[in-house]
C-alpha cells in the first residue's frame, strides 16, 4: 500500500479561492482504494464554516519551534467522502476573515503551515511515501525535508512532488526576513537554491529540492521552460525538465453533469441535447432580458476579469462583435476597467450583451448549459477549467492554442470531421474575431456538422479518474 499525503493551503469544500481546492478536494477520491493511501492536509482556518468545524475532531496539539519562537501546532481530523482530511490549528496564523491577507503575513503563515504539517505526521501516526506539494504555499516542504527532517528514520525515505498550478504566484520576499521566520541558515539562500533576484522565493524552494516537478497540463510544461510563460524562472525550469512534467486537471463529473444538475433549468444528455439544451437558452435569455430566439447564436464568458484572460483582445474588437448575429453573456468579477468595459457594452447594446459583474455558481452552470459556444481567448491558462465543463455541457470552446487550452480542445477540422472546438494561435483581437466568425458560420449554415462537434466534445472524458491514474504512474516511478 502506497502512502500519499496531499498538502496545500486549500481544498473544496472547506475553502476554495481558486482551482487548486477543486484539485485537492476532488483528486483524492478518485486513486485505487487498494493500492494508495492518500489523505489530505489543509490550515483550520477561522473562515471554514461553522458546518465543517463542528464535524472536526480534535487529534492532538504539541509545541513547535519556528526558528527562534515557539508554536502552537493543534490537528484536528475529519473523514469527509472517504478521504481523511487533516487541520493544523493556530489562530494566530490562521485567522482572520479569508485565507491570504498580505504578503508579509502570507510568507510566514505558510512557512509555518509547512514544518507543521511536517512536524504533525510522527504524532497522528502517518507516514507518507510520498508528500504530494501543491503550490508556493507549500514550497518549503520539499526543502525541511533534505534539511532538518532528514535525520532520523520516519522522513530519511520520504519523496516529494511539487505541482505548480500557477507559475505567476511563488511567494517571494526579503531573505533575510525569511530567514529569520524559518531558522534556515544562510547556505539556503544561494542562487542556486531558495534565491532569486535577491528575495527568497517560496516556489523557487519547492522546485529545486522537489524529487519530482509537475504542472497541470503538458502545454503549459512545455511553455514555463521559455521566458515568455517562464516568470523569470524558465531557467530553472529548463534545467529541472528532466523531472517536469505536466497532467492536465480534470473537473468532478459529478458536480457537472447536464442531466442531473439542478441549478439548470432543463436536464439533458448526450444523446438528447438536441432537442432538450434550447431550453435553457430560452429560459437564460428571458431571465437576463435577451431577445428569445433560437437562432441567435448564444457565447458565454465566465471568468475573472483580469488580463491573463485575454479580455483586452475582447476590448479591442467588442464592437466587431457586436455587429455580428449573436449574443454575450458574460459574468465573473475583476479589474474595474474590464467591469466597466462589460457594463458600458451591456448599456450600448443591451439588447445583445448582458453582464453579469458578480460571481455565482447557480449562473456559471445556467451559463454552462445554455449558449452555444464558450469564449476564452487566454494569454496564457496552466490548464483552464471552464473549457472542460463547457465541452461537459455541450457547449463548444472556443480558444486561444496555449497551455491547457491546447490539450483539451480540438480544432474542427471539416475535412477529417474531427474536433470538439474552434481555436486560434496567436494572440491577436482580428484572428479571434475571425474564428468567431467561422464558428458562427458552422453553427448557422452546417448544423449538423455543429452537432456532432457537440457529440465529440461531450464523449471526451476530462474526469478525475483520467488525471488519477497519471498521478498513479509517477507515484510508481518515485
Amino acid at each position: 500500500m502506497k502512502k500519499v499525503l496531499f498538502v496545500a493551503s486549500e481544498a473544496v469544500p472547506f475553502i476554495k479561492t481558486g482551482g487548486l481546492a477543486d484539485v485537492v478536494g476532488s483528486l483524492p477520491k478518485c486513486f485505487n482504494k487498494e493500492e494508495y493511501d492518500v489523505r489530505v492536509i489543509i490550515p483550520k482556518y477561522t473562515c471554514i464554516s461553522e458546518e465543517y468545524k463542528n464535524m472536526m475532531e480534535y487529534k492532538a496539539h504539541f509545541y513547535m519551534d519556528l526558528a527562534w519562537r515557539r508554536q502552537y501546532v493543534g490537528i484536528l481530523g475529519l473523514e469527509y467522502e472517504g478521504i481523511q482530511f487533516y487541520f493544523i490549528d493556530n489562530e494566530y496564523y490562521l485567522g482572520g476573515v479569508k485565507p491570504y491577507g498580505n504578503a508579509y503575513e502570507d510568507i510566514e503563515k505558510f512557512a509555518f503551515f509547512s514544518k507543521a504539517a511536517l512536524s504533525a505526521l510522527p504524532v497522528i501516526g502517518f507516514q507518507p511515501d510520498i508528500v504530494h506539494c501543491h503550490d508556493w504555499q507549500t514550497g518549503l516542504i520539499p526543502v525541511f525535508l533534505k534539511d532538518r527532517f532528514h535525520e532520523g528514520e520516519f522522513f530519511s525515505n520520504m519523496k516529494s512532488i511539487m505541482t505548480i498550478h500557477n507559475l505567476k504566484f511563488q511567494g517571494k520576499w526579503d531573505y533575510e526576513t525569511v530567514m529569520d521566520i524559518t531558522g534556515l541558515p544562510e547556505y539556503y539562500f544561494a542562487p542556486d537554491k531558495l534565491e532569486a533576484y535577491g528575495d527568497a522565493n517560496f516556489l523557487k524552494g519547492g522546485i529545486v529540492y522537489a524529487d519530482a516537478v509537475t504542472t497541470v497540463s503538458s502545454s503549459y510544461a512545455e511553455e514555463i521552460k521559455s521566458p515568455f510563460y517562464g516568470e523569470s524562472l524558465d531557467g530553472l525550469m529548463r534545467a529541472r525538465s528532466n523531472v517536469l512534467s505536466g497532467i492536465v486537471n480534470g473537473i468532478d463529473y459529478e458536480e457537472y453533469d447536464p442531466a442531473t444538475d439542478t441549478y439548470i433549468t432543463q436536464n439533458y444528455n448526450a444523446i438528447n441535447f438536441r432537442k432538450e439544451k434550447i431550453k435553457n437558452k430560452r429560459a437564460l435569455q428571458q431571465e437576463l432580458g435577451l431577445e428569445v430566439n433560437d437562432k441567435k447564436f448564444m457565447v458565454g464568458i465566465v471568468s475573472r476579469l483580469t488580463d491573463q484572460k485575454g479580455l483586452d483582445l475582447i476590448e479591442c474588437v467588442m464592437d466587431d462583435l457586436c455587429a455580428l448575429d449573436l449574443q454575450l453573456v458574460v459574468l465573473g468579477t475583476g479589474d474595474e476597467k474590464y467591469e466597466n468595459m462589460f457594463r458600458h457594452y451591456d448599456w450600448k447594446y443591451n439588447d445583445k450583451v448582458s453582464a453579469n459583474i458578480f460571481y455565482s455558481e447557480a449562473m456559471s452552470h445556467k451559463i454552462y448549459a445554455s449558449c452555444d459556444a464558450f469564449l476564452m481567448p487566454s494569454l496564457f491558462e496552466p490548464c483552464g477549467l471552464s473549457q472542460l465543463m463547457s465541452l461537459r455541457y455541450g457547449t463548444v470552446p472556443i480558444v486561444r492554442e496555449t497551455g491547457g487550452l491546447k490539450d483539451t480542445v480540438e480544432p474542427y477540422d471539416q475535412h477529417n470531421n474531427s474536433g470538439t472546438g474552434f481555436s486560434f494561435t496567436n494572440y491577436n483581437a482580428h484572428e479571434m474575431l475571425d474564428i468567431i466568425k467561422y464558428a458562427l458560420h458552422v453553427y448557422t449554415n452546417r448544423k449538423r456538422e455543429w452537432n456532432k462537434i457537440i457529440d465529440r466534445g461531450m464523449a471526451a472524458d476530462f474526469s478525475w479518474n483520467t488525471s488519477a491514474r497519471k498521478y498513479e504512474e509517477l507515484y510508481n516511478r518515485l
